[in-house]
């Protein structure tokens, strides 16, 4: 028997069993943080949903369509698949910096967190550390492009001064797209002045 575990909202898509005599279970469990996406579970004679947790499906082979689906226990999935989800990666970690209005210039309570993103990245031997740049609505779209290239090249290098290998940090800017704070045009807002920090 083959099985196949599905975490939440990393898969979201088509899964397509094509081995021929072989009987395959896939089930979906939640995310570390407990979200929970969908899964359709295909073959050539027929589809399945699963949209619940801890939900599970068998093919058992091409000619017949995936079963119903099938609601595991706790206990039945850590003995199917046990080993599988304590092997999981640790959930991303989210920082947001703020900076001071149309500046590379960190907010005091900011600046202080800086020392929490080292601790977390001494503490995790991260393989990727994204910098991503905003800005809020004030003024030119092209000038907060580059405000917020500037602001997370700031943090970047603040990072590195603090000892974090180059070569970990991907840096990008969002300039006033993807507020976090959805605003009109040319308002002034402190949420939305930031670089957001994902520890992986």
């Amino acid at each position: 028997m083959r099985e196949w575990i599905c975490v939440g909202c990393y898969l979201a898509a088509s899964l397509f069993i094509t081995a021929c005599g072989h009987k395959s279970t896939v089930i979906l469990v939640p995310d570390p943080d407990g979200s929970l996406g969908q899964i359709t579970v295909s073959n050539a004679a027929g589809s399945v949903e699963i949209d619940q947790a801890n939900q599970s499906t068998i093919v058992r082979d091409r000619k017949k369509p995936p079963g119903a689906p099938d609601q595991l226990a706790p206990v039945e999935v850590e003995a199917l698949f046990g080993k599988v989800l304590s092997n999981e990666p640790p959930p991303p970690i989210h920082f947001f910096l703020h900076f001071q209005s149309n500046s590379v210039q960190l907010l005091p309570a900011s600046s202080q967190q800086l020392s929490e993103i080292i601790t977390a990245v001494q503490r995790r031997a991260p393989t990727r550390i994204s910098v991503v740049g905003h800005t809020d609505t004030m003024g030119d779209k092209a000038y907060n492009i580059d405000l917020s290239m500037r602001r997370a090249l700031a943090v970047k290098q603040r990072l590195v001064n603090s000892g974090v290998d180059d070569t970990f940090l991907d840096v990008s800017s969002h300039g006033e797209e993807n507020p976090l704070v959805k605003t009109a045009d040319n308002v002034s807002d402190a949420k939305n002045r930031r670089v957001e920090v994902v520890v992986r």
